[in-house]
């Protein structure tokens, strides 16, 4: 099988993980997540993760004049690294060598973070996941996957959502809401299209990487993505 992209940054949400549980893990959802990540491991392709945390913390749920909005975002990165962990665990429970690295320093459950040894360990086969966002408050898990995918080299970031790509309207709102296929950065930003945060979206234009946007929980639709198949919404600086 010919293969569009070897080595991917996939992120998705912490309430990914949560499924209908309403709060935490839902394991069931956990268990699709190691397998959809094993089926792509299985086809060669390098795999890094991020992932966020609120199916367990929310910084706006305690941000008040007594917690300030820094502390509340630290909250937050430390509910990433226990979703990592939790992922790190499921994955080896299904023969998937991981390991987590953090931008925040946790050395009792996680290492730090080296863009060279996760260069090496994804080369390895290794599946890698980066928690606690970039290590400083006022940034996004998005940027953080932005910042990653770079890093590491990947050739994309997958960018996992509720819905199978990006419309011209909200498609739980409206019945006629259509999908797009492809566009590019500029398209993005004259719609204002809610593709990532500002500062993430802007990392991947300045660097060229392709965001592709997809429901990660849709039968087979990762593996259709690194067949180069119509699969969600593929953002690029032009035609690829």
């Amino acid at each position: 099988m010919e293969l569009k992209y070897k080595r991917i940054l996939l992120k998705f949400s912490g309430e990914v993980l949560m499924g209908n549980a309403g709060f935490g893990w839902d394991m069931s959802v956990l268990t699709q997540v190691a397998e959809q990540v094993k089926s792509i491991r299985a086809l060669g392709v390098e795999v890094a993760i991020v992932v966020g945390g609120g199916n367990v913390f929310r910084g706006a749920q305690v941000q008040s004049d007594m917690i300030q909005r820094s502390t509340a975002d630290q909250m937050g990165m430390m509910a990433t690294i226990m979703n990592a962990i939790a992922l790190r665990d499921v994955f080896e429970s299904h023969q998937l060598v991981s390991r987590v690295m953090s931008a925040q320093a946790v050395p009792s459950v996680s290492e730090g973070f080296s863009a060279n040894l996760a260069q090496k360990s994804l080369a390895l086969g290794e599946v890698v996941i980066f928690a606690g966002g970039t290590g400083n408050p006022f940034f996004t898990t998005d940027t953080a996957a932005a910042l990653r995918g770079i890093e590491v080299k990947a050739d994309v970031v997958l960018k996992a959502t509720k819905v199978d790509g990006i419309y011209n309207a909200d498609p739980f709102k409206d019945p006629t809401a259509t999908r797009y296929s492809r566009l590019s950065y500029t398209q993005v930003i004259q719609q204002n299209l809610q593709v990532m945060d500002l500062a993430a979206f802007a990392l991947c234009r300045d660097h060229a990487m392709p965001i592709r946007v997809f429901d990660m929980l849709k039968q087979g639709a990762i593996e259709r993505i690194l067949q180069g198949e119509d699969e969600g919404t593929l953002v690029t600086i032009g035609e690829e």
